[in-house]
């Protein structure tokens, strides 16, 4: 008999807000720019902070206080406006910049020790042989098992200055055998384009995850893979984009629009537009292009489909995205810290502001955001609510909205509680670690497998699924599994193919069930039905 279990709600909740809180704030412009002036108000606060760090009466952590009061003005302007301490600097620096130096693993923590998921393809790891379910035992003199160490103390053990050595004292499960090797740290390149494939013959794909100062590169570098590969048309992939650098995603939107037309204007607070137009650059002009949204798509992703819609290029799929309209600049703050405050507003083309209101404070603005799912407009586009007064035309007539995010050309509900909860375990990593964990039991059952054969020969059997369901209820994942034996198979398959191959190939076995890329071959049979027309009435 089926085992039947029920839904817990919690899993869709995270998978909803996942990434906004922190990923809406990453919008900023490229330069930093220092703003103190002397004046009576600074000349008030550090004051204040002087006569608590030298009278009052108990010991004070006044960086603390510093801290809270930072964060306290910050929140009274915008929920874009944030501060970043010290302590945080080194690591979003890394996350935008795409690179950090270390060693070139993705590992976990398996039972009490750092095993390794894989190694970044051709980065010092990989060169020294290290393998997928490899043990690092020890870093140096440093012991890195039984200590129940936290991901971020060990990767800090693992990273160095690039160009040093560190000695790894290493056991291999497959061969049973302990070995140390000694591997040079570099430069490991933090990837921006998640995956990238072959949708169709004529079709390529691309999926971004951030704008970061190496997206521009990475992307140009998969767009001509792929054009040497067929593609002529693209699905360029920003859902759950929560955005990045402005002038990256100027560029990108460049490859797209012709030369001279108005990617955005933004506005500051004198009144002063600043207009960016495209270039001769494009190397995707007048080709068909989709791009995928959802409501998590947030700043330099609602650029890159704003400038699109307004100029009436290519075709918006999806649902309604985040809406954050401001731009923001880092500043130092002479401590090592820094804030990135907002400086000005961008518009599309047509001259929409697409920022939702947050007049009434950030935890309303953020709240706004999550009762989408429970308002209806994910389901329907009927449920929308626009104001006739954002309304804007394109120059082909197209109407428009602005004050609350992009609404796509073509609109695809969200899917059922169910559905959601079955793709928030596979989004959180659920799934993977599942995986993880099995082939850790024995990995050479796959050896023989190329990624032809793994694609064409491979299907998760009936046991690997009960394992699964089993696993999942030891940790009270309570779900109908088995109405969605299907989708739950092929997702375990491509987390197999990860892990055993590339990200490339895990987007590829999961295209299947995806309901906008789905849409996205829908909407361009169309286009394929007239080619094998025209080829007919060419042969007659």
């Amino acid at each position: 008999m089926k085992k039947q279990h029920y839904l817990w709600p919690t899993i869709i909740a995270l998978a909803l807000a996942l990434g906004i809180f922190v990923g809406g704030k990453l919008h900023f412009n490229d330069t930093p720019e220092k703003l103190f002036t002397t004046n009576s108000k600074k000349d008030k606060l550090n004051r204040l902070i002087d006569y608590i760090d030298y009278e009052y009466v108990d010991d004070i952590n006044t960086d603390s206080i510093v801290d809270v009061t930072v964060n306290n003005i910050l929140d009274k302007l915008d929920p874009h406006s944030v501060y970043i301490p010290k302590k945080e600097m080194r690591r979003v620096a890394e996350n935008m910049k795409g690179d950090f130096v270390g060693i070139g693993i993705n590992f976990y923590m398996y039972r009490d020790t750092i095993t390794v998921i894989r190694t970044i393809e051709k980065g010092p790891s990989y060169l020294k042989g290290i393998k997928a379910g490899d043990r690092i035992l020890k870093a140096g003199n440093d012991t890195l098992y039984g200590k129940r160490l936290g991901s971020e103390v060990i990767v800090e053990k693992l990273k160095g200055q690039s160009g040093s050595s560190v000695q790894l004292e290493v056991y291999r499960k497959s061969e049973d055998k302990l070995f140390t090797v000694n591997i040079k740290r570099d430069r490991i390149p933090i990837k921006s384009v998640q995956a990238y494939y072959m949708l169709t013959p004529e079709m390529g794909y691309i999926k971004i995850n951030r704008f970061a100062e190496t997206t521009y590169k990475e992307f140009n570098t998969a767009l001509r893979i792929l054009q040497r590969r067929g593609a002529d048309k693209l699905t360029l992939d920003l859902r759950d984009n929560p955005g990045g650098y402005l002038g990256i995603a100027e560029q990108l939107a460049d490859e797209f629009l012709k030369d001279g037309k108005l990617i955005l204007y933004t506005k500051n607070k004198k009144g002063k537009i600043e207009k960016t137009f495209a270039t001769r650059k494009g190397s995707f002009e007048d080709k068909p292009v989709y791009v995928l949204i959802n409501e998590r798509s947030a700043s330099a992703s609602e650029i890159i489909a704003g400038s699109l819609q307004d100029n009436d290029i290519g075709t918006i799929v999806g649902r309604r995205s985040f809406g954050k309209g401001l731009v923001q600049r880092e500043m130092e703050l002479g401590d090592g810290s820094a804030v990135r405050l907002t400086v000005s507003r961008y518009y599309t083309p047509t001259g929409r502001s697409i920022q939702k209101t947050y007049k009434n404070g950030s935890k309303d603005y953020y709240q706004k955001f999550t009762d989408r799912y429970q308002n209806g407009e994910l389901i329907s586009v009927d449920s929308i609510k626009v104001a006739d007064s954002l309304k804007f035309t394109t120059p082909k007539g197209k109407v428009v909205y602005g004050g609350g995010g992009i609404i796509p050309d073509v609109f695809v509900p969200i899917g059922t509680n169910e559905e959601e909860a079955v793709e928030s375990l596979e989004s959180l990593g659920f799934m993977s670690r599942f995986i993880f964990e099995h082939l850790e039991e024995d990995r050479n059952r796959y050896s023989d497998y190329n990624e032809t054969s793994f694609v064409r020969e491979f299907n998760v059997d009936d046991i690997l699924f009960e394992k699964f369901v089993d696993y999942s209820i030891d940790r009270n994942i309570k779900l109908n599994f088995y109405d969605f034996e299907k989708k739950i198979k092929q997702y375990l398959k491509g987390a197999l193919a990860e892990q055993l191959f590339s990200a490339n190939l895990n987007a590829k076995i999961r295209s299947s069930s995806d309901k906008m890329l789905q849409k996205v071959l829908e909407l361009d049979r169309p286009t394929i039905h007239k080619k094998e027309k025209d080829l007919i009435e060419s042969s007659n």
